[in-house]
This record gives structure tokens, C-alpha cells and sequence, in this order.
């Protein structure tokens, strides 16, 4: 049998609770606020899952040291934004040095082709003032 992942749905409100050391009513009022929103089953239980667990335990950290729901919804949402930034750092880092070990092997790839190859002449194109057949312009001399 597969172990249910951290976001299914597993528990019932009053297990919830009891994990997360809340009442019943707590867990109501927070998801009023919108700070949980666990699953619900076809006909309307609320089902909690392990994040949920952790975000209760969270809200309960923040809740002693005194912080009002508004503000503990504002925090859990800047705590979440900072998480997804740093996992986008780190990816952007690691893909960023794989470039530079790239960069880094491709001189010695450049040296080789341009010595295979001539460096490009550059043409002279005739100007206005003089003509290509070799007789300078009359018209444009004065008097």
C-alpha cells in the first residue's frame, strides 16, 4: 500500500487538531480567515493533510508570540513567496554555472575555428566624389 503524499488529505478535523495541539474551533475560525483550506470530501468533511499540519503548528507558533490572524495570513504568505524565491535562486545559480563551465571550456573551441579560417577583406566601395571608372567628378569641383 502507497503512503499518502504531504498535501493528501488524511486527517479529520478533530485528529487534526489534536496532532497540531489547536481546538476544533480554532481550526474553524482559521479557515475562515483563510489562513487553511484543506480538502473536503464529496459530501463536505474537512480532510487535512501533513502541510496542513505543519502550517497549523505555524499558525500556533504565531498566534503565542502574539500576532493577530490578519498578520499571521501576511507572514504565512511572505514566508511562502520567500521559499519559492530561494528554490528559484538556487535553480538560477546551478543553471548559471553550468554556463560559466561552458564559457569557460568554449576559448579553447573559438582559438581552433578562427585559425581555420581567414579573417574577412574588407572591400572599398567607390564614393560619390569618386567614380569607379578613375576620373574624379567635374561636376562637383568649383569654378
Amino acid at each position: 500500500m502507497n503512503e499518502p503524499g504531504p498535501a493528501a488529505g488524511v486527517y479529520t478535523i478533530s485528529v487534526a487538531a489534536e496532532l497540531a495541539g489547536v481546538t476544533i474551533r480554532s481550526l474553524r475560525l482559521y479557515e475562515r480567515h483563510g489562513l487553511l483550506q484543506p480538502t473536503r470530501t464529496t459530501g463536505g468533511t474537512r480532510r487535512y493533510s501533513q502541510d496542513d499540519l505543519h502550517r497549523l503548528r505555524r499558525i500556533a507558533e504565531l498566534v503565542t508570540d502574539g500576532v493577530n490572524l490578519t498578520g499571521i495570513g501576511k507572514i504565512l504568505d511572505l514566508e511562502h513567496d520567500t521559499h519559492e524565491l530561494r528554490t528559484d535562486n538556487t535553480a538560477l545559480r546551478a543553471a548559471n554555472a553550468r554556463l560559466q563551465t561552458d564559457r569557460d571550456q568554449q576559448p579553447a573551441r573559438r582559438d581552433r575555428t578562427e585559425q581555420d579560417t581567414e579573417p574577412a577583406v574588407r572591400r572599398r566601395t567607390p564614393s560619390r566624389h569618386s567614380p569607379t571608372d578613375g576620373r574624379r567628378d567635374q561636376s562637383s569641383r568649383p569654378g
